[in-house]
């Protein structure tokens, strides 16, 4: 969800201007998303590398995030929608840890869309930590090395019990993952917009959607074989 900053900038405004629009972006996309039939939505929204930012702003997103958990929790109670996180969450102040684990505890049997928060994330760190802990396993021989596969890398990621990514987009212009599920990713399909983040709506959002669904996805086939 890039672009908030730069949103900001162009309307003349400060940067906390563009967070809280952005908000207003997220609760249009979640809503839409859920309504057009998607399973699971996971979004970017705090990276490992965004705590180094000014101070004052950090907080403000901070401050942002507690807000919006409780703002949209009745929403996602309404709209069926179960809440899950990503990342290093013990990093997070401890207020917005607590709401967080709060709705997550409370949406737990909505049966609905997933909705993903990837907070104080950043795919390196996960990739690393995974790596560590399946080498403390193997060391105790927990899991034999020769056992070790895809599905075990996968077992000891953040998002263990979510499906491998289709489709990432990324607003505002800027071609790069930036340090976001890159393990996930391997044959998801990528959408790169100019447009900002504050001003993704429900209509850019089917437009990705419809880009997507005129791509064929081979996963190393060739076209030939998906026809047969």
């Amino acid at each position: 969800m890039d672009g908030n900053g730069r949103w900001a900038k162009k309307q003349g405004k400060q940067r906390v201007l563009g967070h809280r629009q952005g908000a207003k972006s997220v609760r249009e996309i979640v809503e839409e998303s859920a309504k057009t039939g998607i399973n699971y939505l996971t979004l970017f929204t705090f990276s490992t590398e965004n705590w180094r930012r000014p101070l004052d702003e950090v907080n403000l997103l901070m401050k942002l995030l507690l807000s919006s958990l409780k703002k949209e929790f009745q929403r996602l109670i309404d709209n069926e929608i179960r809440l899950n996180a990503i990342g290093d969450l013990s990093s997070l102040p401890q207020a917005v840890k607590a709401e967080l684990n709060y709705v997550i505890d409370k949406t737990k049997h909505n049966e609905g869309m997933v909705l993903t928060l990837a907070l104080n994330y950043g795919a390196q760190e996960e990739i690393t930590q995974a790596m560590k802990s399946i080498a403390e396993k193997v060391k105790n021989s927990i899991i034999s090395p020769e056992k070790v596969d895809q599905s075990t890398i996968n077992e000891h990621l953040y998002t263990r019990n979510l499906p491998p990514v289709d489709l990432l987009i990324r607003t505002s212009g800027e071609e790069r993952i930036s340090n976001f599920l890159l393990w996930q990713i391997a044959y998801a399909e990528l959408y790169f917009t100019k447009t900002l983040w504050p001003d993704f709506k429900k209509d850019d959002l089917h437009k990705a959607l419809e880009t997507y669904n005129k791509r064929e996805r081979r996963f190393g086939k060739t076209s030939e074989q998906l026809i047969s």
